[in-house]
């Protein structure tokens, strides 16, 4: 068999974005996005996105340049994440919620060639043009125009845009021959890491991974023809776990939504018969913990990730008639690469204990190769007896080609024993299934122990009056450090607990090591757009508010 190689009828390059040509045959008239009172077809969807990428092509847009989009999940910010590519360009989606000054460094960081700016999103990219050095090229800008209320108005353009997303549709040829990789490994996408413990990377990721990452989760999830799927995680966050991509795959209809609150989503569940969606924990606290919150005519499938989930909140998710899964993933990884796979026999588990085991983020999904818990000394695999800390490191066609234009930050975590080290600090049960504990930033070292801020929180929202928490490091002239905790209070309270209330109720269920030895009541916990509660930020109030030797309790 020595002879037989790789020829070119078996050897064309892996890339998700066949997806929506064979969804315009095989799903042609039926509808692709919905979004107020618009709504497209698949094969309208596939014309349009073949229109664009023709009038990128015309105007310079080549292979390897890259194309910024600042927008919310609306249909335009959709059909980028095919005509960019189909252009054969890197569409680099940004987090429409980071300030000026931080998007600004990342538009001079990736040197995009066009910005195409939401309409609500045009003063934010304006003033972040207007950060650039006077002698620095920035890109060209695109106004998204978009009939946000629903009433059919629309805003004039501004001249420092040079032209409109649709005008650039409408003079594209619908006959495109759009740019198809020349190798898999050629990039498709650049997002940036959420900056929770560090400054921003650009996360480059290529064809075959994205295509790798769509089809597993679409597998993992069981995502069935046609669901009708909610955007309720930003599409800007790793491209949407890779469902974008996804929803062409299996002929889905995108239900496309500005803002996500609970009326809205409840609203739309009812409206449309929403069976799919995905969110971060923050998602499902909220649903849960909102008057609206009531018993779901029909069961709704739920991805949740982002952030360890507390059982508790798993819980009152599921008794709404959510089905939730729980996965876990990064940006270097395009997607979730690991999922708590449930079992059967745990169906007759009582709810508290099920919860307990759907906290866990799981086991490698298909289109991963390995993923461990090593011991960073050693580099070995540490015990799987569910207390043995190590690292969380990954290995499989998801994982990203490295940062862009950071070498020493790729080879740091990209190493040639063949891992990618995540920074993530976890156990493996007996059972084999993985749990994260916390980040290696947030690992809290008191008095020589180590100490997991995840199980401290996942403790604290049992609370009934609580509803969020997070535990961050405080410094303390004696212990080193100690656990702070910051919460924020259900509204509905007639009345709320005091500190030493919390810190007593923690008492009662935790080694008295782990007991917050601060509690700082805030109105709300700061958070990135996805949800993720922004640590960093925490960490240095925690810091500023000196030793807690001296201070038991704080009020902010």
């Amino acid at each position: 068999m020595e002879d037989l190689k790789p020829r070119p009828a078996s050897s064309s390059p892996l890339t998700p974005l066949g997806f929506l040509e064979r969804a315009a045959t095989v799903y042609g008239d039926c509808t692709s996005i919905l979004y107020n009172t618009n709504s497209y077809t698949w094969s309208q969807t596939h014309r349009r996105c073949l229109q664009l990428a023709s009038s990128l092509s015309s105007t310079g847009i080549k292979s390897g340049h890259v194309v910024s989009v600042l927008a919310p999940n609306i249909p335009s910010m959709y059909e980028l994440h095919f005509a960019v590519p189909m252009a054969g360009a890197v569409l680099n989606s940004i987090n429409t919620r980071l300030d000026a000054r931080t998007i600004s460094v990342m538009l001079r960081h990736c040197e995009p060639k066009l910005l195409f700016v939401d309409t609500l999103s045009q003063s934010l990219a304006l003033e972040a043009i207007s950060l650039f050095p006077p002698n620095e090229n920035h890109p060209l800008l695109v106004l998204i125009e978009d009939d946000y209320e629903g009433d059919g108005a629309s805003s004039s353009v501004d001249s420092r845009f040079c032209c409109t997303y649709e005008s650039l549709v409408e003079k594209g040829d619908p006959g495109f021959n759009w740019v198809r990789p020349k190798s898999e490994w050629d990039p498709i996408v650049l997002n940036y890491t959420s900056g929770t413990t560090s400054s921003p990377k650009g996360v480059v990721h290529c064809h075959r991974g994205i295509f790798t990452i769509t089809l597993d989760s679409l597998i993992d999830w069981e995502v069935p023809k046609q669901p009708v799927y909610l955007w309720t995680l930003p599409m800007f966050h790793s491209n949407g776990w890779s469902f974008t991509w996804g929803m062409a795959a299996v002929g889905g209809i995108n239900i496309c939504v500005r803002k996500v609150d609970a009326p809205i989503i409840y609203g739309l569940i009812r409206k449309h018969g929403v069976n799919h969606m995905c969110g971060a924990p923050v998602i499902l606290n909220m649903l849960s913990n909102s008057p609206e919150a009531k018993p779901l005519a029909n069961p709704v499938k739920i991805i949740t990730a982002g952030a360890p989930p507390p059982a508790p909140v798993l819980l009152r998710t599921e008794l709404l008639g959510f089905v939730v899964s729980h996965g876990y993933g990064l940006t270097e990884t395009g997607g979730l690469v690991v999922s708590c796979a449930w079992k059967r026999e745990w169906n007759k588990f009582p709810a508290t204990e099920r919860a307990r085991l759907k906290a866990r983020q799981g086991v490698r999904t298909l289109g991963m190769t390995v993923a461990d818990v090593v011991d960073l000394e050693s580099g070995l695999s540490v015990k799987r007896d569910g207390s043995t800390l190590g690292e969380i490191v990954l290995r499989g066609a998801c994982v990203m080609l490295g940062y862009l234009k950071d070498p020493k930050g790729t080879s740091k975590c990209l190493t040639e024993n063949g891992w990618f080290y995540t920074g993530d600090v976890g156990v493996i049960h007996p059972d084999g299934y993985l749990e994260i504990k916390d980040r290696s930033k947030d690992v809290i070292i008191s008095g020589g122990e180590n100490l997991s801020s995840v199980e401290v929180e996942s403790i604290l929202y049992t609370h009934p009056a609580i509803n969020e928490a997070a535990v961050v490091a405080r410094p303390d002239e004696y212990w080193g450090e100690t656990p702070c905790a910051f919460v924020s209070l259900k509204g509905e309270l007639t009345r709320k607990p005091s500190e030493i209330e919390i810190m007593e109720y923690c008492r009662a269920k935790l080694p008295h090591y782990m007991v917050p030895k601060t509690v700082v009541f805030k109105e709300e916990l700061p958070k990135t757009s996805t949800g993720k509660i922004q640590k960093m930020v925490l960490r240095e109030i925690a810091k500023g508010m000196g030793s807690s030797s001296f201070t038991r309790v704080s009020r902010m």
